[in-house]
């Protein structure tokens, strides 16, 4: 894809949302080529394994009429957009809070490498207070997560939820 606009939009995805979902959807109109990046984060505990999450951020994403694949990876954002040949980071934004934390990642990702610029996306409007930890805190109290996440994301967290012994129970 010599001359391709990539674009990556990375994350934990743990669960994938509807949010996501959302970004997914419309960054994948401002590239040719959408590489979506999925990782841990040292600072959060996952529900799922890096594989369980490859998988389903794949099947959420079949059918897009993108070009789309799903990745691992385990290094600095800006090294693995690189070896991606990416020249875009997309990120998503559903509060001021995420505004800050965002505008300062994009500010040290312009310091490590100048050359791959970073596009923000506000999520929809309905979908903005969704955030997968906040799915998983519902979930493990019994709550409903149908408005968050698609059926089969909703089916996997319950089961998941069920294998760990809900904390209300």
């Amino acid at each position: 894809m010599a001359g391709a606009r990539i674009g990556v939009y990375p994350g934990t995805f743990d669960p994938i949302t509807l949010g996501h979902m959302d970004i997914i959807r419309r960054g994948a109109k401002l590239v040719d080529k959408l590489i979506i990046g999925v990782t841990t984060n040292i600072s959060k505990s996952p529900m799922f394994s890096v594989e369980e999450r490859l998988a389903m951020v794949r099947r959420e994403c079949t059918g897009l009429a993108a070009e789309i694949e799903v990745v691992a990876f385990d290094a600095l954002l800006m090294d693995f957009a690189s070896a991606q040949g990416a020249g875009v980071i997309i990120r998503g934004l559903r509060a001021v809070a995420d505004f800050e934390y965002e505008y300062q990642m994009a500010g040290m990702n312009q310091q490590i490498n100048d050359s791959v610029e970073t596009v923000f996306l506000m999520a929809d409007v309905s979908l903005q207070p969704i955030a997968s930890r906040l799915v998983k805190e519902i979930a493990l109290y019994g709550g409903p997560i149908h408005r968050f996440v698609s059926s089969r994301v909703c089916e996997e967290v319950t089961a998941r939820v069920e294998q760990m012994g809900r904390k209300g129970a």
